[in-house]
């Protein structure tokens, strides 16, 4: 009996050993930035970032009204003063459009929590699994005098 588990675990190393790693001439992936997160537009800062609602705490989403799920994409975005970083009310309008050019339609709303003002961006329609969304942001910052344009695109994992 002894002998048998002796025989299996070497065995089961000897299997474990001719597996080995990337040879010397494998290449490795070199990992891409996740982009752009924030714009700065004359006296403001633009911060932006998109992810699906399953990525936010329970405590978060429900304190929300949010519905956690792996397919449901969101955006966040604040503004703020350059020259003290204070948050800045703005006009917020946003078009996500995909690669093939499928429109997503996102709802806007304000949260204004202690010393801060964001806009949170939830679309009433899913993502597939490696979807890419491109962003198309309009912000007219409280004061100003002319509307700014933020783009970017996030893709999207869900499964």
């Amino acid at each position: 009996m002894k002998q048998t588990r002796i025989l299996i675990a070497l065995s089961l190393l000897g299997l474990v050993a001719a597996c080995g790693g990337p040879g010397d001439n494998a290449t490795v992936p070199e990992a891409q930035p996740a982009g752009q997160t924030f714009a700065e537009i004359g006296e403001w800062v633009v911060h932006f970032n998109a992810q699906t609602t399953d990525q936010l705490t329970p405590e978060i989403a429900g304190a929300y009204g949010i519905t956690r799920s792996q397919n449901r994409p969101m955006m966040t975005l604040s503004v703020l003063r350059a020259s003290d970083n204070e948050p800045v009310r703005a006009e917020v309008s946003l078009r996500a459009v995909n690669l093939t050019g499928q429109v997503k339609n996102f709802s806007i709303q304000e949260v204004a929590d202690q010393d801060a003002i964001y806009y949170l961006g939830f679309s009433t329609t899913s993502v597939a699994n490696q979807e890419t969304l491109r962003f198309e942001i309009t912000v007219t910052a409280e004061g100003a005098t002319e509307s700014s344009d933020v783009v970017f695109s996030r893709q999207f994992y869900t499964d």
